[in-house]
């Protein structure tokens, strides 16, 4: 689904909700009145009327549905099945796959993979992502749940919900913090730059985040984090606005490679892997826990750490 975001000016304040679109957008006024109508257009996240008259900065989401026509491709991309049954499917997802088909893409993504290896999926959650009750992003590698039934997804959706799932990752970021800690900063979307979360915003939600000191390389800290909540970017987000940033994360860090000494090593992405999850079956109501190990090219980079940071040391 199409997704455009209007920050409401202040000299723009007063107008019908479907005239400041139909300004804005080009989209006709009809045409905005049958989206507020079928619930695609949000006005600060809360359902939109047709007599609204927006107000100096409301955030105003068009949601433009996807046509009928298209639908998801199945395709045997590779993929590492932690467990499947009739209901749930547990993967680890690779780092440079996107979760479900946007636009622009329809292909190469996890779900997919999912629709060619797990056939029946739930029918509910959107025609492209169905089944999905979290998800990781793009350059985030690690262990992820998609429900194949409804019940399995409802069920998924309110544990998430509740909190009550376990999640844990880990992480690589720049400089030194103490042997343990929490980050609690609401984080919301960005005023400036509607790709991107922060915790400078006004309209932020709740976000928990707890870490605790894995290993130590001088210029950067490896990380065992445990999410208290679950919002877009989180972890990134919390350890950019606290200073630490994730290593070649592009958004946040903006940078792509450590520097130690004369050495340079490239980072190929931010450095967060989803180590853990752990949920209860939507059936057998068994706590269910898997996790996946860290991936080469993230060993590869720790590895590259360690060598630099002790050669560094004996050239002193």
């Amino acid at each position: 689904m199409e997704k455009k975001d209007i920050i409401v000016r202040p000299l723009e304040a007063g107008q019908r909700v479907d005239t400041f679109l139909a300004s804005r957008t080009g989209i006709t006024r009809s045409q905005v009145q049958k989206l507020i109508e079928g619930g695609h257009i949000l006005i600060n996240e809360r359902p939109g009327s047709t007599n609204y008259k927006v107000r100096a900065y409301d955030l105003v989401s068009v949601r433009m549905p996807e046509k009928e026509t298209k639908g998801l491709i199945p395709e045997p991309l590779a993929l590492e099945i932690l467990y499947k049954d009739e209901s749930i499917v547990v993967v680890n997802k690779p780092a440079g796959m996107v979760v479900y088909p946007a636009a622009g893409h329809d292909r190469g993504t996890l779900m997919n993979a999912i629709a060619y290896y797990c056939g029946n999926l739930a029918s509910v959650g959107g025609p492209l992502r169905p089944g999905v009750v979290h998800r990781l992003d793009k350059d985030t590698s690690g262990v992820m749940v998609v429900a194949l039934d409804d019940r399995a997804y409802y069920d998924l959706v309110e544990q998430f919900r509740r909190r009550a799932t376990r999640r844990r990752y880990t992480a690589l970021v720049y400089g030194a913090l103490k042997e343990e800690g929490e980050i609690v900063f609401p984080i919301g979307r960005s005023t400036s730059d509607r790709k991107k979360m922060s915790t400078k915003t006004r309209r932020g939600k709740e976000a928990i985040t707890r870490w605790k000191v894995l290993k130590r390389y001088g210029c950067a800290t490896l990380l065992e984090v445990l999410l208290g909540t679950g919002r877009t970017h989180q972890i990134r987000v919390h350890f950019a606005s606290a200073g630490h940033p994730l290593i070649g994360d592009r958004i946040y860090g903006r940078r792509t490679e450590i520097e130690i000494g004369k050495k340079k090593i490239a980072v190929p992405r931010q450095m967060l892997h989803a180590a853990m999850l752990g949920f209860r079956h939507p059936f057998t109501e068994e706590y269910m826990e898997f996790s996946s190990p860290l991936p080469e090219d993230m060993t590869a980079v720790l590895e590259s750490l360690g060598s630099a940071a002790d050669a560094s040391l004996h050239m002193f």
